[in-house]
């Protein structure tokens, strides 16, 4: 997939940008009912989203930046986000070493939740999107977003993403997605909103 970024302001990040997309994404889901849910303190969000960039999105995804102030990660189809031993091993160790023991049932109810409503059918997946709290309403969110959809549009591919937020709903119906109904991520836990973007012709 050709993605053509040279008329916008955001930029495909290299591998060694990860720990730059994982403070931007961390501080972006800071606040995330998801997020805080699973983890809980900021510093926790953060560091599960800096094993994520690293191991996973900044290896066999797809990142992109917007200056300083704006992150977005991707799975382009064909690409699985399964974790080797090493990044699971990880992720627990950091759970129980900042979170408390309830985090690691929280956070595998939540990601078996989302595996069991993720499509089977070829798409681009958009892991996460976010912007710093101090870039927010400067237009971040759509130019991280436009290029990457154009180019699916382009191929014909659909886009598939986890609304973690529910006030973000209005922002992703803004560019075609729409939304596979509600599932909650654990007993008691917040709702998330699967939503899916057929390409646009």
């Amino acid at each position: 997939m050709e993605i053509d970024v040279d008329q916008s302001p955001i930029r495909c990040a290299a591998p060694d940008d990860w720990p730059l997309v994982a403070e931007i994404t961390g501080e972006a889901f800071a606040e995330d009912p998801v997020s805080q849910w699973v983890m809980g303190k900021p510093a926790s969000i953060r560091s599960i989203f800096q094993i994520m960039a690293r191991d996973i999105y900044a290896q066999r995804g797809l990142c992109y930046l917007a200056g300083d102030g704006g992150a977005t990660m991707w799975l382009p189809p064909g690409e699985a986000g399964d974790m080797s031993t090493r990044t699971q091993l990880s992720l627990v160790w950091h759970l129980l070493r900042q979170t408390n023991l309830g985090a690691l049932p929280r956070a595998l109810e939540a990601g078996n939740r989302m595996e069991k409503h993720h499509p089977k059918e070829r798409h681009m997946y958009l892991f996460t999107i976010g912007t710093r709290q101090t870039a927010r309403g400067r237009g971040l969110g759509k130019a991280l977003l436009s290029p990457i959809l154009a180019a699916c549009d382009r191929d014909g591919l659909p886009v598939y993403l986890e609304n973690s937020n529910p006030v973000n709903t209005g922002f992703y119906r803004s560019f075609g997605f729409e939304s596979r109904g509600t599932f909650s991520v654990g007993d008691n836990g917040p709702i998330m909103e699967p939503m899916w973007r057929d390409p646009k012709r």
